[in-house]
């Protein structure tokens, strides 16, 4: 195995996620956070994402104490000194993602690639907080990450061509795909999903239709396994609208002002499946 151990940054939703790719194909994983509470909810996370893998792939015989055991919970940064390879994950904020970069360029062996998993941050831009921008790649796996078979790949503008191997290889290690793109704020994923995210919001605040039904005509009518407001709430209302003020500032075009009922909603903690009620309600 080329990327024995691998490190994870971030033990939030899409971190657990990563993770447990990593451990279910046999990779050790560095699961790293700043909060002890966190990592201990991401090793429940773990268990219950497990399980659920285990339940909707009945012939894969998961054993779920074995890759729980290839984690490691921690919030010592300097393990991350024996990865082999990074996929960051933390919060969609440019000054947070910023610091953990210049944290961690320090301690990360100087040939080991970055992956950046972002929504709509540039990879450029982060790129530049170390002193391997050649060697930091995009890598925007896509929710809940042990179902999803493929993964949109940034390439920055240092971004070599051995870096875009790398990644793929890693990603083959994982059985997953990648889809190479360039480098502008959302991608071409969250570039699309985000606006028409927001936009179904504006719809429920200006009354159009109720949430139910305007994800039923999504699902209905084009077939789509989730409507536009079910989406959001999985991905996290907090996330969404994160990426899509990231769009607005990138673009300064108002087709990506965040819709207030958005916003209101993050404010008053209704953040969608991981808080329990969005847009629907999962208690």
């Amino acid at each position: 195995m080329e990327f024995a151990t691998v490190a994870v940054v971030g033990a939030g939703v899409m971190g657990v996620g990563v993770a447990q790719s990593l451990a279910q194909s046999g990779h050790r994983v560095v699961l790293v956070d700043v909060h002890d509470d966190v990592l201990q909810r991401a090793r429940q996370e773990l268990r219950t994402g497990l399980r659920t893998f285990a339940l909707f792939h009945k012939g894969a015989g998961v054993d779920i104490a074995a890759v729980i055991e290839r984690v490691e919970f921690t919030t010592d940064y300097e393990l991350l000194a024996e990865a082999d390879f990074v996929v960051e994950n933390v919060t969609e904020d440019w000054q947070v993602k910023k610091e953990v970069y210049e944290r961690i360029d320090r301690i990360v062996r100087p040939e080991v690639v970055f992956a950046v998993n972002t929504s709509a941050i540039s990879i450029t831009r982060i790129a530049s907080c170390t002193v391997r921008p050649e060697r930091v790649v995009g890598m925007h796996f896509m929710n809940p990450v042990p179902m999803k078979p493929m993964v949109e790949v940034i390439r920055g503008y240092h971004t070599t061509p051995e870096t875009i191997d790398t990644a793929r290889r890693f990603l083959a290690e994982l059985g997953k795909e990648c889809i190479v793109v360039e480098d502008v704020p959302g991608f071409v994923s969250n570039r699309v999903l985000m606006l028409t995210i927001n936009e179904a919001v504006f719809l429920v605040q200006d009354k159009v239709a109720a949430p139910a039904d305007v994800d039923r005509i999504f699902r209905t009518c084009f077939d789509h396994r989730m409507g536009p407001l079910e989406t959001a709430d999985l991905i996290g209302l907090d996330t969404i609208l994160k990426s899509v003020e990231v769009l607005y500032e990138s673009f300064n075009d108002d087709k990506y002002r965040p819709a207030p009922l958005l916003k209101k909603m993050v404010a008053a903690g209704l953040l969608g499946r991981k808080s329990g009620e969005g847009f629907h309600t999962y208690r």
